[in-house]
């Protein structure tokens, strides 16, 4: 294998375990009562921030080797849905929810705006945006990059479901019940209801906002169009 992929597949994997294998098997526990609970935070955000600079250079240095051929259809597909993932983004990072770290007393509170879609927005957006970049690109190192974040957002909701449900209880049964990880589920399914109002039109501007800089930032960030 390539120098540069083995780099790029070696920091995926260490970033991955980075957030799985620290945050959420008996790592954490272990860690945390070592070094208490700020410490073992303050050591996983320099842990991940660490992986994430060591996969964005391997990436970068990665040979292009294409898998398939993404055409104009496929590669204008992120300049036309990112603006909704950004809202969503926006959205989740500013909402009140018992799934954010340190804000498990929002299960009691009432499920309102993006929580009415799905209890992990956040997530949404980092795998949607990961898929959108790896269908776009269609090239190998873009497929373990994006891969990687695509594989973390997917998992990671099940496994904050799993986690909160243990600490939680009955308030995260009554939380859950009302709400879904799989957007619009449960309003599909009748145990909520869409309010867009409640999103709030400040959110879906940020997010319009966040897009609008990123696609003017794009070339000298990373060195491509995102047009």
């Amino acid at each position: 294998m390539n120098v540069g992929f083995t780099s790029l597949s070696a920091a995926t994997l260490l970033f991955l375990f980075t957030h799985i294998g620290l945050s959420s098997t008996g790592l954490r526990p272990a860690l945390a009562g070592r070094i208490g609970e700020r410490g073992f935070l303050g050591l996983y955000s320099l842990a991940a921030v660490a992986m994430i600079v060591w996969m964005v250079k391997a990436y970068r240095a990665a040979p292009m080797v294409i898998l398939w051929d993404a055409g104009e259809g496929l590669r204008s597909l992120p300049f036309a849905l990112m603006p909704i993932v950004l809202v969503l983004l926006v959205a989740g990072l500013t909402t009140r929810s018992p799934t954010s770290v340190g804000q498990d007393t929002a299960a009691a509170e009432p499920v309102r705006g993006i929580l009415r879609v799905t209890r992990h927005p956040v997530q949404w957006a980092i795998l949607l945006w990961a898929v959108l970049h790896v269908v776009a690109n269609g090239d190998l190192a873009s497929l373990v990059f994006f891969g990687g974040f695509a594989i973390l957002a997917a998992v990671g909701g099940l496994l904050i479901d799993r986690k909160k449900r243990a600490h939680l209880g009955p308030e995260w049964e009554k939380f859950a019940s009302v709400t879904s990880n799989v957007p619009f589920a449960a309003i599909a399914q009748g145990r909520n209801r869409i309010s867009f109002y409640e999103v709030g039109p400040w959110r879906v501007l940020g997010g319009l906002l966040l897009f609008a800089i990123l696609v003017a930032a794009h070339p000298y960030l990373f060195g491509a169009s995102a047009m």
